[in-house]
């Protein structure tokens, strides 16, 4: 089968691979649609990150690997003792890889285990090959109405859930979203549903600005044609009561924490590529609270609830689909130096 490595910065190859075997409690799916993640773009550009150069303590691998996280496909096949899908069933994928027995994992916190990795970033597969394979655990059925588009966008909506959920943001509140990029689009969606009475998006991008304004956004700030910290004010006399910041840019990050009201949030939601500087003043003297969040933790039933009723637009996020062949010069290469693309699905099948 086709599937693509990644070898290194700018070096993703589509390459002949064995299909993966059939194993004891492990699901092999067909992947109809996998989504190009900011962190295979992060990876792309300055990676590795989550790819690990040294074998990985949970998948003995170290790059190149299968690149790919954000997929649905068919069960082509099951081996024994699966007993929650069977051969046909049509399924989305929680990626994540947790060893189960370090601190985070035995109270709960799987998604900051002390071995993290992901399927599709940290070896044993992922969802840019034609077919994957995964354990039982992972592997979520979606609703008949539910498209195989829509089933490979519960991944990243399962980010901005847990980023709402993870916040102190209440029904009633005010936010603010650095980053209108597909997770900040999500963010926007979940802190309506979480029920925000004023949202607002703060993005370069026209294309994106409008699809925030479409998604639930009530204001955009361009903060190339205006102060965006000084905006946000003007616009919630104080300050937000939560500000996410989704650029993993150090300037947005320092007027996120600004946007936020005396005792207010910042939820840093992105993944960096390298460090960034904050003034501790800005937290001290207004007593301001900096968390982080990472991927997420027992909701992928519910953020496929939510996307089959409709409360998670995820389909409007989808701007362009490509075969797996056409993935560097259309996928990344196209999210490099276009902001007017928003979601890239790829199709591996031959």
């Amino acid at each position: 089968m086709k599937a693509a490595f990644w070898h290194g910065i700018r070096d993703v190859r589509t390459e002949e691979t064995p299909e993966p075997p059939v194993r004891p409690g492990m699901v092999n799916i067909r992947v109809e649609w996998c989504g190009i993640c900011g962190t295979d773009l992060h990876e792309y550009l300055a990676g590795p990150i989550f790819i690990p150069d040294q074998p990985h303590p949970l998948t003995n691998e170290r790059a190149p690997v299968i690149l790919g996280h954000e997929f649905a496909g068919e069960v082509v096949a099951v081996g024994p003792g699966v007993t929650k899908v069977k051969i046909g069933d049509r399924v989305t994928v929680e990626p994540i890889l947790a060893c189960g027995t370090c601190l985070p994992c035995r109270q709960g916190l799987y998604n900051v285990c002390d071995a993290l990795g992901f399927h599709g970033l940290s070896g044993g597969g992922g969802g840019f090959s034609e077919i994957t394979s995964v354990k039982e655990s992972m592997v979520h059925k979606l609703p008949d109405a539910m498209t195989y588009e829509q089933g490979a966008m519960v991944e990243p909506a399962a980010v901005a859930v847990h980023a709402v959920r993870q916040s102190r943001l209440k029904a009633g509140d005010s936010c603010v979203v650095y980053g209108a990029g597909p997770i900040g689009l999500l963010v926007i969606q979940a802190a309506r549903a979480a029920g925000a009475s004023r949202i607002i998006a703060v993005e370069i991008s026209e294309a994106r600005q409008r699809t925030a304004l479409a998604l639930g956004a009530h204001h955009v700030i361009h903060p190339l044609e205006d102060n965006a910290v000084e905006a946000v004010h003007r616009l919630v006399p104080g300050g937000v009561d939560v500000s996410f910041e989704v650029t993993g840019i150090e300037v947005c990050l320092n007027d996120a924490i600004r946007s936020t009201k005396t005792d207010g949030q910042t939820v840093v939601v992105s993944i960096w590529e390298k460090p960034a500087s904050i003034a501790p003043n800005t937290l001290v003297l207004k007593e301001r609270e900096l968390k982080g969040v990472l991927a997420y933790r027992n909701i992928f039933p519910a953020v496929i609830s939510l996307i089959s009723e409709g409360r998670l637009r995820v389909e409007e996020l989808i701007t362009k689909k490509i075969r797996l062949d056409r993935l560097v010069p259309d996928g990344f290469e196209e999210l490099v130096g276009s902001k007017e693309q928003i979601k890239i699905l790829v199709s591996p099948k031959p």
